[in-house]
């Protein structure tokens, strides 16, 4: 082999060696990897509705009430009372907004009535309107008590509805029915706020 031959050679393998080093970086650095772990940490919910759980109850309103005014365990025209709705949102971690709905009610008498935050309703679905509102995730006590008063007033209305009244109310107190209501509270997770 001549000289020039083997330089030849020897520059091409040289070559080949210098291009497969560099093609290999190359492609080193195109075929790079990552690797790692995603973790997020969920708020903790807590909803609670006098005291357990359920989000259903049946309120007997004759099991809280003025017993000055109740007459034999029953309610009558003069009779009067209160029952809670406790919300407890301690433990959660974001904003609750709840609705209270009453459904299922049975043999309410008729001018019977309730008052909340110094308003008055004659049903309890007029009473639902205002039973909304939100327990913020910052707030320091996440407790509320709503408190509901019901009332059967004696001789209602005006002079001349108290004789119609009077009439209605010995119609319920003859029937001597139970008057019964199912509260439903639903508490979901409040939007952020942007």
């Amino acid at each position: 082999m001549t000289k020039k031959k083997k330089t030849i050679i020897g520059l091409s393998i040289t070559l080949i060696v210098l291009l497969a080093f560099i093609g290999g970086n190359v492609l080193a650095k195109y075929q790079s990897q990552l690797s790692g772990s995603g973790i997020a940490n969920v708020a903790k919910w807590s909803f609670k509705v006098n005291g357990n759980g359920s989000t259903i109850q049946t309120i007997a309103i004759n099991k809280n009430y003025n017993k000055d005014t109740l007459i034999n365990g029953r309610i009558a025209p003069g009779t009067e009372g209160t029952f809670d709705i406790i919300l407890n949102a301690k433990g959660s971690e974001v904003a609750i907004d709840y609705n209270v709905e009453f459904m299922n009610e049975q043999n309410k008498p008729a001018n019977l009535k309730f008052r909340y935050n110094d308003q008055e309703f004659n049903t309890l679905q007029d009473l639902a309107e205002v039973l909304t509102g939100r327990i913020n995730a910052e707030e320091s006590n996440k407790i509320k008590f709503l408190t509901i008063t019901w009332f059967w007033a004696y001789e209602t209305g005006t002079n001349e509805e108290i004789a119609d009244n009077d009439i209605a109310d010995t119609n319920d107190g003859n029937n001597a029915l139970d008057y019964t209501f199912d509260v439903i509270v639903t508490g979901t997770q409040a939007q952020p706020q942007a």
